[in-house]
């Protein structure tokens, strides 16, 4: 296989979703269009328990495909922040369509386990966390990932949940 030059910069090889850089670029210019706009945005992030093995060398990338197909909007953003997570940029959205994302990931992601454990017997956890807030010039966009970093450790550590939402005060 040919390495492609063209995506080099902004994607993620291993799973083909944007990378870090690029996400945090297009986050923070969003940020700034959503204060001038009143509108409000998402952060969420997941994190599903994959460990790559040989005898399930794209795993990652085919899971990831799924939860690409559950966003929908183009307007949306999926990128890899390190090995275990994931961040998805939701703009212009209030708390209801950010709900209905996030039950159309669960469902993708469930379609996922079900096709995955027919093969392997064996099923992907994960945790999905995110704040949903309207940005404003005196809050700090540093505070929304740590809120949702935080969220992401506290459902790591809590049993039987997966996924939770909260407001950014």
């Amino acid at each position: 296989m040919i390495y492609s030059f063209r995506n080099s910069g902004f994607r993620d090889p291993e799973t083909g979703v944007y990378n870090q850089t690029y996400f945090m670029e297009v986050f923070n210019r969003e940020w700034h269009r959503h204060i001038r706009d009143h509108q409000s945005l998402a952060l969420l992030y997941l994190c599903p328990h994959i460990h790559e093995t040989v005898k399930q060398p794209h795993l990652l990338e085919f899971f990831m495909k799924q939860v690409q197909e559950a966003i929908l909007r183009t307007t949306d953003l999926v990128a890899r922040l390190n090995n275990n997570s994931f961040a998805l940029g939701l703009f212009n959205i209030d708390e209801p369509g950010t709900q209905i994302v996030l039950q159309r990931i669960e469902d993708k992601i469930k379609q996922f386990n079900l096709e995955y454990g027919r093969q392997h017997t064996s099923h992907v956890d994960y945790e999905l966390a995110g704040c949903i807030c309207t940005p404003e010039q005196d809050l700090n966009i540093e505070i929304i990932f740590k809120d949702v970093e935080s969220l992401s450790h506290e459902l790591g550590r809590e049993k039987n949940k997966n996924i939770e939402l909260r407001h950014l005060q």
